[in-house]
């Protein structure tokens, strides 16, 4: 059978169960992996709640295993808690077997090194795909050992420390955990905050029967919108399939983009330490970027995605780092990212403003600017060249797929790294700009 190399991504490996991710390709993954880890010591192995996340994860921790690395089975955990896993135990790395949001037909894997680095293509998952290929392994002559550890209490106890929910008023809110891994852990948080939670999808089911798992999609977060209008809810919080991004819905039950949650935690990080960078992706708003350096901060632009967000953060020594897709970086959680931090940090401003979520919202949200959108297309190069040349009257940069800065509006076109579409972020100083580049662009990529 042919090796699947191309399910290894650009950040983490995300394949169909049994045709391209296999048992096999699992266990080689994680002998791979222990080989490759450049520090010696314990490998922690989580797993999401797909139906065969747990044989797949075994299989990782067989191959780990075979070369000699001690492993810590921390069972079913969000992908956040094997992050605190890595940085709390000062561990050689962990590996979380999750599709994310994905359909219940896929599944992946997720790496990460000591110190809580991402492992991804360009940061050594190329290294150990083709160790993984190549399959020839010499078998250790020491197993290593294995051992079941629960880090929930642990956990809970150390996100719960980033705020300061003794100062938070009695919020009422929906919580949709979009039948994935927040719904095992919420439990533990919401009994020790003062929330009136209605408890969305709570239960574990990796077909997810409600609906996919991902909050960025606005279709996804209908029913949590319904739930908060009709009952005048505070807020809603929507979670992904593995609970390391949440996302938003305000009072007026209107979905908050990712790049607003970077404005609302930046005001907090700000207030308490001053000056600070912030990293940010080439997606997010100019006025998320031009209230960092008004509140005194200084932003740090990256390429999407989140190994790169997270090597930033850490790099550049930043306190908060924000991906629009939703994945939010604390340097407070060991430079990794959180959707129950995330959660939480949002929670404590929108208490400390004394505002609604609404109100905030449009306070920091100074133009317009649509939801990401997709565009399915064969010529990609083709379309790129063509805006490129329309556009050449205005400063352009290739940091990541194309970014256009006109005065009156600007856009980022990228092509994804996990899914064959091309996506499309703009923003405009009004409507009938928007609408015009839009139109334009449009035209141009059909």
């Amino acid at each position: 059978m042919t090796f699947p190399s191309h399910i290894f991504k650009a950040y983490d490996i995300r394949g169909k169960v049994n045709s391209e991710l296999t048992t096999m390709l699992c266990k080689n993954t994680g002998a791979a992996t222990a080989q490759w880890l450049p520090t010696q010591g314990i490998v922690a192995v989580g797993r999401d709640m797909r139906p065969d996340s747990k044989k797949l994860a075994d299989a990782v921790i067989v191959g780990l295993r075979s070369q000699g690395r001690d492993v810590w089975d921390i069972g079913e955990v969000t992908s956040d808690m094997i992050y605190f896993a890595i940085g709390a135990y000062d561990l050689a790395g962990g590996i979380v077997v999750t599709a994310s949001h994905n359909a219940g037909d896929y599944n992946g894997i997720k790496i990460y090194r000591d110190k809580v680095t991402p492992v991804g293509l360009d940061s050594g998952l190329a290294e150990i795909r083709d160790l993984a290929e190549k399959n020839e392994f010499t078998p250790n002559k020491h197993t290593g050992s294995l051992m079941s550890k629960d880090i929930t209490k642990e956990w809970v106890q150390h996100a719960l420390s980033t705020v300061h929910p003794e100062t938070w008023p009695s919020f009422t809110v929906a919580i949709d955990a979009g039948n994935g891994m927040a719904g095992a852990i919420l439990p533990s948080v919401l009994r020790k905050i003062p929330l009136q939670a209605e408890e969305m999808y709570f239960d574990l089911d990796g077909t997810f029967p409600n609906h996919e798992a991902n909050p960025q999609d606005p279709k996804n977060l209908q029913d949590l919108i319904e739930k908060v209008k009709k009952n005048k809810y505070d807020f809603g919080i929507a979670f992904d399939g593995d609970g390391d991004r949440a996302g938003f819905v305000d009072d007026l039950g209107r979905p908050v983009l990712g790049t607003d949650l970077i404005s609302i935690v930046s005001k907090m990080i700000l207030d308490e330490y001053p000056n600070s960078k912030i990293v940010h992706d080439v997606r997010t708003s100019r006025a998320t970027k031009e209230l960092i350096t008004e509140w005194g901060g200084e932003p740090v632009r990256t390429k999407a995605g989140r190994v790169y967000i997270g090597a930033l953060v850490r790099q550049v020594g930043a306190q908060f780092g924000g991906e629009t897709t939703g994945h939010l970086f604390f340097k407070t959680n060991y430079d990794a990212d959180s959707g129950l931090i995330a959660a939480l940090y949002v929670i404590e401003a929108i208490a400390r403003s004394g505002k609604k979520l609404s109100e905030l919202v449009d306070e920091y949200r100074r133009y317009e600017m649509p939801a990401e959108m997709n565009f399915e297309t064969d010529h990609k190069n083709e379309v790129f060249a063509k805006l490129c040349e329309h556009y050449s009257d205005w400063p352009q940069d290739k940091l990541d797929g194309l970014t256009v800065e006109a005065d009156k509006f600007w856009f980022n076109l990228r092509a994804s790294n996990t899914e064959p579409v091309i996506r499309l972020n703009i923003e405009a100083i009004d409507k009938a700009t928007l609408e015009a580049e839009l139109s334009t662009i449009k035209q141009i990529i059909a």
